[in-house]
C-alpha cells in the first residue's frame, strides 16, 4: 500500500476517490429505491467508480515505468485525474438530482452538464493519447511487458473512443442525444452487475472490452513470466482486438451479448482457433531461435 501511495500522486487520489464513489453508490444501491431508464439509479456511478478506480491505478502503475518526458506524463496523469473526478461528479449530481447523466438534454442545464461531460471525455482521451507516446518511447527492461503496456493503451483508447457511437444513436425520446441499446429503446431488461441489455445489441460492451485491454494484456504477460515473448504478446493483442470488433458486430447487430447466433458462435469459434494457433507459433519461433543460437555458440 505504501508503494502505491508514491505512485503519481493525483492518479493515486483519483483511485482511492473511486472507490470511496464505489462504496457508496452500493449503499445507494440498498437504500434507494429510485429507478431512471429502467435501471437502479446508483448501477452507474457504481460501474463508473469501479471502471475509474481500475483505470486510475492501472495508469499509475504503467507512470512508474517513464523514462523519457516524465514531466508531460506527469501532467497527462493530472489531467486525467481532473477529467475523470470532473465526470464522476456530474454523474453523481444527476443522480441526486433524479435524472439521467448521459445524453441528456431535457433542459438547458442538463444539456450543459451533457457538454460539460464531452469536454471531460475528449480530455481524458487525449490525455491517454499522450501517455500512449510517452510510453511508446520509454525504455522497458523487460521487453514483453513493455510492449503488453504499450498496445494495451492503445487499445484502450480505441475502446474509450468507441464510447462516441452511443451519441450518434437517435431515441425518438425527447431531451435524449444518445442510447446504448440497439435494435430496443433503452431501459428494457437487463443483466445483473453490468446493466447491460438482456434483449438487443448493448454498445457498451465493445466499448467495455476495448477499454480493459489496458489491465488485461499487461496482466496476462505478467502472468505468464518468463515464457512471455513479444510474439507471444503481438497474438494476445491481435485476439483481444479480434474480441473487440466481435463484441461490436454483435452489437450493431443488435443481439444480446450472451444470446448469440450461429453466425456469431462461427466467428468466435474462428476466433478461438486463430488464436491457438498463433499462440503456438509464438511460442515456437523463439524457442527454435534460441536452439539455433545454443548450437552455433
Amino acid at each position: 500500500m505504501t508503494r502505491f501511495l508514491s505512485w503519481h500522486r493525483p492518479l493515486v487520489l483519483f483511485t482511492l476517490l473511486m472507490a470511496a464513489v464505489t462504496l457508496v453508490s452500493l449503499v445507494g444501491l440498498v437504500v434507494d429505491p429510485r429507478i431512471v431508464a429502467g435501471s437502479p439509479i446508483w448501477l452507474k456511478p457504481l460501474k463508473f467508480g469501479v471502471s475509474f478506480a481500475l483505470y486510475g491505478a492501472t495508469l499509475a502503475w504503467m507512470l512508474t515505468h517513464v523514462t523519457r518526458f516524465p514531466r508531460v506524463a506527469r501532467w497527462a496523469g493530472t489531467l486525467i485525474a481532473l477529467g475523470g473526478t470532473a465526470e464522476m461528479a456530474i454523474v453523481i449530481g444527476q443522480v441526486l438530482r433524479g435524472t439521467r447523466s448521459h445524453f441528456n438534454q431535457a433542459t438547458p442545464f442538463d444539456a450543459t452538464l451533457w457538454r460539460v461531460m464531452g469536454i471531460t471525455i475528449a480530455v481524458v482521451w487525449l490525455a491517454h493519447a499522450v501517455l500512449s507516446a510517452v510510453l511508446a518511447w520509454t525504455r522497458f527492461p523487460d521487453r514483453a511487458l513493455g510492449l503488453a503496456i504499450r498496445l494495451g493503451l492503445v487499445l484502450g483508447l480505441v475502446g474509450l473512443a468507441l464510447g462516441a457511437l452511443m451519441t450518434q444513436r437517435s431515441t425518438g425520446v425527447a431531451g435524449i442525444v444518445g442510447a446504448h441499446t440497439v435494435g430496443l429503446p433503452d431501459g428494457g431488461p437487463y443483466l445483473p452487475v453490468t446493466g447491460w441489455s438482456a434483449a438487443g445489441g448493448d454498445l457498451r460492451v465493445p466499448h467495455f472490452v476495448g477499454i480493459h485491454a489496458l489491465q488485461v494484456i499487461p496482466l496476462a504477460t505478467l502472468l505468464l513470466g518468463r515464457h512471455a515473448t513479444r510474439p507471444l504478446v503481438w497474438s494476445l493483442t491481435a485476439s483481444y482486438a479480434g474480441l473487440t470488433a466481435l463484441a461490436l458486430w454483435q452489437a450493431l447487430r443488435g443481439q444480446p451479448v450472451f444470446e448469440p447466433d450461429a453466425t456469431t458462435m462461427l466467428a468466435v469459434l474462428g476466433l478461438a482457433v486463430a488464436t491457438t494457433v498463433a499462440a503456438r507459433l509464438s511460442v515456437r519461433v523463439p524457442a527454435a531461435a534460441r536452439r539455433v543460437e545454443e548450437v552455433a555458440a
